[in-house]
């Protein structure tokens, strides 16, 4: 369901920022913005206090915002208060800036290793997916996962690559398993 009402709204806002040919310039807004969000939690509990009225939360976003952000982005906002997603904010925010950057050729690979890869590593994995996929340019997100044992699980947009130890461990396990019955 959040993954549905991210899509809705972020594909409205980038229909908003298309519709006014400013992707790039929403992108950078929003970036910022949502850094903002992400250094002050305690905006965020106060936009999720029940003892605030509906009012008291648009109230609040504009004084905030307001002449800080775009008019745009300002009644984004309040319309997300309005409809009560106010709290999938991030996601929306993050819809979006995939969507933008997909448009221009850049796409986002979240690689999660069982131990930090050195740059020499870093930079064979970004050509790997970067000759793999169609894109112009890759941004890659780096995970430690000590579980995984080692190898390396991919995920770009939708799709997964699971290379990882763990997973080959596991089959292999249910492999004998129907064997050994």
């Amino acid at each position: 369901m959040a993954k549905l009402v991210s899509k809705v709204y972020g594909e409205a806002l980038y229909e908003l920022a298309k519709e006014k040919h400013s992707e790039s310039a929403m992108l950078e807004e929003v970036t910022a913005l949502q850094a903002v969000l992400k250094d002050n939690p305690e905006l965020s509990s106060m936009m999720r206090n029940p003892r605030l009225s509906k009012d008291e939360r648009l109230d609040l976003i504009k004084s905030i915002f307001e002449n800080r952000i775009s008019e745009d982005l300002l009644s984004f906002l309040c319309i997300l208060e309005e409809k009560n997603r106010y709290s999938d904010v991030d996601a929306i925010f993050t819809y979006f800036a995939d969507r933008v950057k997909e448009d221009e050729g850049i796409g986002t690979a979240y690689v999660t290793t069982a131990f930090e890869p050195d740059a020499e590593m870093k930079k064979k994995i970004y050509d790997k997916i970067l000759q793999t996929t169609g894109y112009k340019k890759l941004e890659v997100i780096y995970k430690v996962d000590e579980e995984i044992l080692g190898g390396m699980v991919i995920r770009i947009r939708d799709r997964v690559v699971d290379s990882s130890l763990r997973t080959k461990l596991t089959n292999m396990e249910r492999e004998l398993r129907k064997v050994m019955l």
